[in-house]
This record gives C-alpha cells, sequence and structure tokens, in this order.
C-alpha cells in the first residue's frame, strides 16, 4: 500500500528531533546543517502536510506541543530504522566492492580472466584501493548462464552466439574457431579446404552440450545451409579443452577449437590448422549480468571498465 501523501520525509523529521532536543530553531539548525529561516520554513511545512501544529515558540525558545512529542517519538523509531538500513546498504556496497563472484566458459576461465584480474590487481594496487576479492568457476556457456541468472554469480563470461532475453550483455573480445587435427592426420596435408558439408559429416571430437564452443560450431553449420539432421555423432563429448586437445593428438579424429586456447600449439606445430574458407568461424565471447543496461556497480563494473582500458590500450599499441 503506498504511503499518504501527507507522510514527511526523512529529512523533516530530523528537523522536527532536532528542535525537541535542543529547544531551540537557532540550536536545531546548526545540529542538521541549516539556517534558522530554513528549520523555520520545514517545520512549518511539516505542521501543514500533516495538519497538526507541532511546536510552539516560547520565551525560552520552540517546545513541541503534546502532538509534536507523539510524532517525535515516532520520527525517533523511523529514523532508527532508516539508520539501520541506511548502514545496510553500505555494508552490500562494499561487499559489491570488495567480493566478486564469477561464473565464466573454459576458454574465457582459462585464457583470459588471469591476465585480466591480475592486470585489475595490479591497478588496484597501484591506486592503493582495495583489491576485490574474487571467486572463479570455470564452467561452460550454458551453466554460467544459469549461475547468473540464479545468482550465484555477480557476473558471466560465455562464448554462445546469443545471450538470453532476461540477461545485459557486453562484448569483451573475440575470437575465432578453428578446425585442428594431429601433424599426422590426413587433412594436415590436403591442399583443399574442408567444406562445411565435409565438416558436419564428419565424426569430430567434441565439447559437451552446453559449450558456447559447441553451439558456435552449430551456428556456423546452420548459416553455411547444412542440414544438421544429417550431421555425424561426435566420437567423443569431452567437458574440457585440454581434454579435447589430448584426445586430438593421440588420434585420427579432427575437433573445432578456440583458437585462444591453442595458439601455442598452432605455432609450435603440435597442431594443425585445416582451411575452412567457406566456414565463418569467428565470434564475439560476452559479459553476462542481470539487471540494468550498466553492469552492476562496483567490484563488477571496475572488472568490465578495466577489461575496456586494457582492449582501448591494446588496439593503440597495435596501431603503432
Amino acid at each position: 500500500m503506498p504511503l499518504s501523501s501527507r507522510m514527511p520525509d526523512l529529512t523533516e523529521f530530523e528537523v522536527l528531533l532536532a528542535i525537541a532536543e535542543t529547544g531551540s530553531l537557532g540550536a536545531a539548525a546548526k545540529k542538521v546543517g541549516l539556517t534558522q529561516q530554513a528549520v523555520s520554513a520545514r517545520l512549518a511545512s511539516v505542521e501543514a502536510r500533516i495538519g497538526v501544529q507541532l511546536a510552539v515558540r516560547t520565551p525560552r525558545g520552540s517546545q513541541l506541543t503534546p502532538a509534536g512529542v507523539v510524532v517525535a517519538e515516532w520520527a525517533h523509531q523511523l529514523l532508527d530504522v532508516a539508520h539501520h538500513v541506511d548502514a545496510g546498504l553500505a555494508s552490500l556496497r562494499s561487499d559489491a566492492r570488495s567480493r566478486i563472484k564469477i561464473s565464466a566458459s573454459q576458454t574465457i576461465a582459462e585464457q583470459l580472466l588471469p591476465r585480466w584480474l591480475m592486470s585489475l590487481r595490479t591497478a588496484a594496487a597501484r591506486r592503493g584501493t582495495p583489491v576485490p576479492e574474487v571467486t572463479l568457476t570455470a564452467t561452460n556457456s550454458s551453466h554460467a548462464v544459469a549461475d547468473v541468472t540464479d545468482g550465484a554469480a555477480d557476473v558471466g563470461f560465455i562464448e554462445s552466439p546469443s545471450t538470453p532475453m532476461n540477461l545485459r550483455s557486453k562484448v569483451v573480445e573475440s575470437d575465432e574457431l578453428v578446425v585442428v587435427v594431429a601433424p599426422d592426420h590426413k587433412w594436415a596435408r590436403r591442399p583443399r579446404p574442408v567444406g562445411p558439408a565435409e565438416l558436419a559429416q564428419t565424426p569430430l571430437i567434441s565439447r559437451e552440450t552446453g559449450s558456447g564452443t559447441r553451439d558456435s560450431l552449430i551456428a556456423a553449420l546452420q548459416h553455411a545451409g547444412c542440414d544438421l539432421e544429417q550431421q555425424a555423432p561426435p566420437v567423443l563429448e569431452l567437458s574440457s579443452a585440454a581434454a579435447v586437445r589430448a584426445a586430438v593428438l593421440s588420434s585420427q579424429a579432427p575437433a573445432v577449437m578456440s583458437r585462444l586456447s591453442i595458439a601455442d600449439d598452432l605455432a609450435f606445430g603440435r597442431l594443425r590448422e585445416v582451411s575452412t574458407p567457406e566456414l565463418d568461424l569467428r565470434r564475439q565471447l560476452r559479459a553476462i549480468w542481470v539487471g540494468g543496461r550498466m553492469p552492476p556497480a562496483g567490484a563488477v563494473r571496475d572488472l568490465l571498465g578495466h577489461i575496456q582500458t586494457m582492449q582501448r590500450l591494446q588496439r593503440g599499441t597495435s596501431a603503432t
């Protein structure tokens, strides 16, 4: 039920209590940091709003009427509760700035977040500000979405091609999937690229259902016109990029993996990239949260702002 329009606000109750405690408008004005004229105006405003006289002037100052004494007692109780709520909100703000629970897909948790978090820590130490306490859960994109939606995480990071309608998101990085094989696989030596249909019909070592990598591959195959009803079942379904990598190295089955997670393997020839020019395997990596357009105030907003600053500096370095 909404409050009556006759209900005074908290600052007006503070003025009334100051008059009750000091016994004069002048002393009350000093106590609340206002002019005597402002205190007199607020008292008159409260009395006009509620329709009851609360104080009278006497030769020795100002004195509450019997009704004023009753209202002052109520005001005291109300302000006690308000101060308790204010302190609680301050504690929540402090927690929001000092602690952050993150749920991130494995590629982001393993390849990006350690660098981001250490850079944030260094920046906080340089400024002399507290370093947030971080709890990071490495999972898949589907579980990260669930953690953020359920409140188990303050912010999530996903690789999925789309974001649920009930969450806000922000692109934090870009990535590309690549088809990879062991060096002795026949695809490592073939001169022509692999087309979308051939890839779809080839049994792959795959991430599990709910993985952003798997969902991104499916979206790319669909965009290329592949009939997913005809897609070959996986050779293996594994729950981490490290497990997929190990399986590729020890078998004759290809896999589709994040370039971020196997950059060194490609550079040193431990894995071979297979050309797929007809497939657009680029993707955007996103931060997700519940609430308004802006990320939640505190550690979440600090982290995402720091990531954005790092990207801006990196682009500037690359340009030079």
